[in-house]
């Protein structure tokens, strides 16, 4: 067997702590292992012998009569130590530990490190794979062709339970526990190769190695499997331990965000967002663009049908005259037929007017059907031959056109519903989550960010230095346009000498302030030496004898002040970010982040994501700016990071962007902290 075959399709398991108490774990783990016995060996294992299930328990792992593929611990957090070291000597080459509260994991751990036995959990709510019928967790599943990977157990379980009740049910269900082991990234990747998997829903909280996990996910979506993604939020200790001001407004989210779109994946906020959304997609053709035509058979379900798609982005454009005109032939004179389309009783009058409508509507890229069909039959049974008709002709014309056909119900759980969802066609109880689902499938149809190769970081270096004097030498050797500057050593007598290399007006800045605005370290506007002097004099007596920098001041007109950045996050390394720059970038929050290094349209894309893009291309008569200048700053800021280990943050604000290029004018560089720099303790 394959390293992680002993999780998917083993030849015989074994479940030590089974028990006939159903309130326990051993007897759900047992229930579900003998339920497999047609498929595999299967050994029951309880210290105190007997019988459980009626089938013979044995005392202990040394007492069976082979080796099994793979062993399940339903055990106290006490005894999981003793029996994984015992399974391990034995040679068993996997094991599932459901055990939670487990103090001496770490020791576990070692033993599995130096052992070629894998081990999933623990504190896990076991596994399940309908193809080779193991069922060795909690509860029971309906097979189906969503895959859930989950790294909260019960959470994965509700969306197991709300996909059965969706019609679409779970081709395979991992609980990966602690992950002490086996990791969620393996498990994904296992799953390109599982054919009876089209979908995947994964839950994780924490994401550890972040590459290893984007290989998995890219893996999925080359053998055309979506992976819809659930996550909590932002890491506050991230947000708090950071310096910069870029890295108190991003959060652990925007960084997911930006891994999905490299890999083609699609963040949901909810289980039943992804439910939905899953429904969909295992039913549909894919939903290639943002217009759907809208039916309903009331105008005021057609209105607000219409508001809630303009809401979650999606167009509802107006039926070109042709089609308006066919439709008015078939529907009564007072019908609205220019999209939202109202019915106006006609469905009433003949049941088969749905789907004849559908097919002239089916010019958008979706069609989304809402209203009382589903009904007929449950509340005029004479009706329902017809309905089911209808229903099997909607899936069929959806099918024939390619086009995603999707149905909001007033009905939750009729014939009709089925008999859609048997033809292909997802139905809903809310016409929210209907437009919401085409939405989110949409956006699988997004071309996925390239993954640019990583710059392979150096060993640490000395630091690039504290100041800004030094991060501008750093960033300008990368690429990054600075005004001219010249610095001041602590305590010079003259200052006023750096003006003569320098055109006035200048800047004076404190140089070993982060925020030198913040702290009165920024004095603009200095015509002449006395000028400089006299600001010099002032920021000495406040701030104390320390190194200051003269720059010249920017003049030029039609300037926009952006923030450019980059961080390091713990799991998906190094980021970049663009956004709107200047004292106020905390208040705006307008930021765009990718992974980095980034390419140069990726740059550009992100820079026209900005809600202050109109700022940048020409707002009321102003010239646009140099996006290209400011694209080039942002690739240069990402490679920076990406290549160079020992770099945490980096943030340049302002850019002063004109239409004459892109100018920095403020710049930190924070160093990654070693184990023994007492900033970290």
């Amino acid at each position: 067997m394959t390293t992680l075959d002993v999780f998917r399709a083993p030849e015989s398991v074994a479940v030590v702590g089974a028990t006939d108490n159903p309130a326990k774990w051993g007897h759900w783990l047992a229930r579900g292992a003998v339920a497999g016995a047609h498929r595999r060996r299967v050994h029951l294992v309880n210290t105190r012998g007997s019988q459980v299930l009626d089938r013979p328990a044995l005392p202990g792992l040394d007492a069976l009569p082979e080796i099994p593929d793979l062993v399940a611990f339903a055990v106290p957090a006490a005894a999981l130590a003793d029996g994984v070291r015992q399974a391990v000597a034995l040679g068993v080459p996997g094991l599932l530990a459901i055990t939670a509260g487990v103090e001496d994991e770490a020791a576990i751990g070692d033993v599995i490190a130096a052992s070629g036995t894998r081990l999933l959990g623990p504190n896990c709510l076991g596994l399940y794979d309908a193809s080779s019928e193991l069922a060795l967790a909690w509860g029971r599943f309906t097979p189906g062709s969503l895959a859930i990977v989950s790294q909260s157990g019960q959470l994965g379980l509700e969306i197991a339970g709300m996909a059965a009740s969706a019609g679409i049910g779970v081709s395979r269900f991992v609980s990966v526990g602690s992950q002490l082991d086996v990791s969620a990234a393996e498990l994904l990747a296992d799953l390109a190769h599982h054919e009876a998997t089209r979908t995947v829903a994964v839950y994780l909280e924490s994401f550890g190695d972040g590459e290893r996990l984007l290989d998995a996910l890219d893996h999925l979506r080359e053998a055309g499997k979506p992976v819809l993604l659930l996550t909590v939020g932002a890491s506050r200790a991230a947000k708090q331990a950071a310096r910069s001001h870029t890295g108190s407004m991003t959060s652990g989210i925007d960084v997911v965000d930006a891994a999905c779109r490299t890999v083609g994946a699609v963040r949901v906020d909810t289980p039943a967002q992804l439910v939905d959304t899953a429904q969909l997609l295992s039913r549909c053709a894919p939903v290639r663009g943002r217009r759907v035509a809208i039916v309903a058979d009331s105008g005021g379900q057609g209105a607000l049908a219409a508001d809630t798609a303009s809401r979650l982005g999606l167009t509802v454009a107006e039926f070109p005259p042709a089609v308006q005109e066919r439709l008015a032939d078939r529907l009564p004179p007072h019908a609205a037929v220019a999209n939202p389309v109202d019915l106006a009783g006609a469905g009433e009058d003949d049941i088969s007017t749905y789907a004849s409508v559908l097919a002239d509507s089916s010019v958008t890229d979706a069609v989304v059907l809402s209203g009382y069909f589903g009904s007929y039959g449950r509340d005029i049974p004479e009706h329902q031959a017809a309905e089911s008709e209808a229903a099997r002709a909607i899936g069929s014309l959806a099918a024939e056109r390619a086009i995603p056909v999707v149905v909001h119900s007033m009905a939750e759980h009729t014939a009709t519903v089925d008999e859609l969802r048997a033809a292909g066609v997802p139905t809903f109880a809310d016409v929210e989550a209907a437009l919401r689902a085409v939405a989110t499938a949409h956006r699988f149809a997004q071309t996925p960010r390239p993954r640019v190769g990583r710059v392979p970081a150096r060993e640490r270096q000395v630091p690039p230095g504290s100041g800004y004097l030094a991060a501008r030498r750093l960033l300008a050797d990368a690429g990054v346009p600075f005004p001219g500057a010249v610095g001041i050593a602590p305590g010079a007598p003259d200052p006023g000498g750096a003006m003569r290399s320098l055109s006035a007006p200048v800047v004076l800045k404190a140089d070993w302030l982060e925020h030198k605005t913040e702290h009165g370290g920024v004095a603009t506007g200095l015509g002449d030496s006395a000028a400089l002097g006299a600001a010099y004099d002032d920021m000495v007596a406040r701030l104390g004898s320390h190194g200051y920098v003269v720059e010249e001041m920017d003049r030029r007109t039609d300037v926009v002040e952006v923030i450019v950045a980059a961080r390091r996050d713990p799991s998906f390394g190094p980021v970049v970010v663009v956004g709107a720059g200047g004292v106020q970038a905390e208040l705006t929050q307008d930021l765009a982040l990718e992974l980095a290094p980034c390419s140069h349209d990726t740059a550009r894309e992100m820079i026209r994501r900005l809600r202050s893009w109109p700022l940048l291309a020409g707002w009321r008569g102003r010239r646009p700016v140099d996006v290209d200048g400011l694209a080039a700053v942002v690739v240069a800021v990402s490679e920076l990071i990406a290549g160079r280990g020992d770099i945490g943050e980096i943030e340049l604000n302002p850019v002063r962007v004109s239409p004459e290029g892109a100018l920095a004018v403020d710049a930190l560089v924070i160093a990654v902290p070693t184990p023994d720099d007492p900033s970290t303790a």
